[in-house]
């Protein structure tokens, strides 16, 4: 089992989503918290960043420990990740992994 954590932007934005897309994601990542990772589709990014693939949303999440980092959320509109995300994620990553 396995515990998730969200940051406050990726919880406004599924909060935002439609009922239906909202419980889709929700159940990858139960699928996710029970240690079920194959029956969810994932793709690493860089390291040990990885994205949760539910339809067009792309949630961006790492694992230390037992704990499930989600640390960004976007609406994937091209075929490559921007590199201005990227960035980003691995700085938030960074800080979660040596600071928590």
């Amino acid at each position: 089992m396995y515990n998730s954590f969200f940051t406050e932007k990726v919880s406004l934005f599924i909060k935002q989503l439609p009922e239906t897309d909202q419980a889709k994601i929700h159940a990858s990542i139960s699928f996710l918290e029970e240690g079920d990772f194959r029956v969810v589709y994932t793709k690493k990014l860089k390291g040990e960043i990885k994205e949760l693939i539910v339809k067009r949303y792309r949630l961006v999440f790492f694992v230390k420990d037992k704990n499930i980092y989600f640390i960004y959320i976007f609406i994937k509109k091209t075929s490559k990740t921007p590199k201005s995300y990227l960035f980003q994620m691995e700085k938030v990553y960074k800080y979660i992994k040596y600071n928590i």
